[in-house]
């Protein structure tokens, strides 16, 4: 049984730890290249380094879970995350700018909600499905909270002492998660007798599905985080309105998180994953219009939103379906370290299509990385079982 206090704890871990980690350049990069006199290429560089290095520890991080619990590995992402903050306060190079994101990788890998996930696995089983849906909401808000918070730190204190106040919320995330129990265990399968093979083992075939659907949806979500308002722009609407649509991502994104939350006990999680799947390509559809129609491009934010939303959830629930709970951690983090590569490399290889073929080829690129995702999803429920 997971505590509805342990639930509550790690909602606000994630507010707080994404807004002042994975959301960070977007609101400090032009502040950052004006301090340290870098290009915005040079700034977002940092982030795909960073991103590189999550999926150097994937493995390791989930390991460690499943050996010792979350409790230990959780509070050093906070203490790593204040670290890597202070390091980017300090910097007055390329050197040590880099180095700030390889610890901020390292920090972003063990406290975001891949390690929160495990760590509700680790406590509840099965029986956390609908904790990761919870906590999912509060995370969804991080940007909406923190982008308004350090883009007013910054006009008052500058970036550099900006910083320092992230390093300052995310040593408040050390208590929250202090939170996570020690000791406890992942209750065994109830069906599996002693020695026997648990009966969540999934198949081969299985296990790459998920790794599709899982680099996928993280290598769209990536490159549009990066270039949706470019896309926009570049297919004539005006800034203004750009970004005006661009921001009904969130409202996507949360209305289907709650959806999931009331409703989503109907679905099973591979039932949940075709769903969330379907949605990316439907939403591309929607985006070749958009250029002469607003009510179209608000169509192709919304539903991308909503099928990102649901799609992080998927992330998380579906290996309580596929896999043996007891090595959660350690199968996904296995599974999920190919995803940290593509997505680090995804907004590059947008920016390079859009450069040669212009804003709209953006969009028959989503289109296929969201049918991928969808075609993975769609077959998982014939390979569920044991290889």
């Amino acid at each position: 049984m997971i505590a509805p206090r342990l639930v509550l704890c790690l909602g606000l871990s994630q507010l707080v730890c994404w807004g002042t980690t994975f959301y960070l350049v977007a609101i400090f990069g032009d502040a950052m290249a004006a301090g340290l006199g870098l290009g915005l290429s040079w700034i977002h560089g940092g982030f795909t380094v960073a991103l590189v290095a999550m999926g150097l520890v994937s493995g390791w991080v989930g390991r460690t879970i499943d050996r010792r619990g979350g409790r230990g590995v959780m509070v050093a992402g906070s203490l790593l995350g204040a670290a890597g903050c202070l390091m980017l306060a300090g910097c007055g190079g390329v050197a040590g700018y880099y180095a700030a994101w390889v610890v901020l990788g390292v920090a972003m890998r063990c406290c975001l909600y891949d390690a929160a996930f495990a760590s509700l696995a680790r406590v509840g089983g099965a029986a956390a499905r609908r904790p990761i849906s919870h906590i999912t909401l509060l995370g969804g808000l991080a940007s909406s909270a923190f982008w308004p918070i350090g883009q007013a730190l910054i006009e008052r204190v500058g970036w550099r002492w900006a910083l320092v106040a992230y390093a300052g919320f995310l040593l408040a995330t050390v208590p929250l998660h202090m939170k996570i129990p020690g000791g406890d265990r992942t209750p065994a399968p109830a069906t599996a007798a002693a020695g026997a093979e648990p009966p969540r083992a999934a198949g081969r075939r299985a296990a790459v599905l998920y790794a599709v659907i899982v680099a996928s949806t993280g290598a769209l979500a990536s490159a549009l985080s990066a270039h949706m308002i470019g896309i926009f722009a570049g297919m004539g609407l005006g800034m203004g309105v750009a970004v005006a649509l661009s921001s009904l991502r969130g409202v996507g994104q949360s209305a289907a998180r709650l959806a999931e939350v009331l409703f989503g006990k109907r679905l099973s999680p591979t039932g949940l994953a075709v769903l969330a799947t379907a949605l990316l390509p439907l939403s591309a559809g929607f985006g070749f219009a958009s250029g002469v129609s607003v009510a179209a491009g608000a169509a192709f934010s919304v539903l991308f939103g909503a099928g990102n939303g649901l799609a992080t959830i998927v992330r998380g629930t579906l290996p309580l379906a596929l896999f043996d709970p007891r090595t959660y951690g350690a199968t996904v983090g296995r599974l999920i370290a190919p995803g940290f590569y593509v997505s680090a490399a995804a907004p590059l290889v947008f920016a390079l299509v859009m450069e040669r073929f212009g804003a709209a080829a953006a969009l028959p690129l989503s289109a296929v990385l969201g049918g991928l995702a969808l075609g993975a999803a769609a077959l998982l429920p014939r390979n569920t079982g044991r290889a």
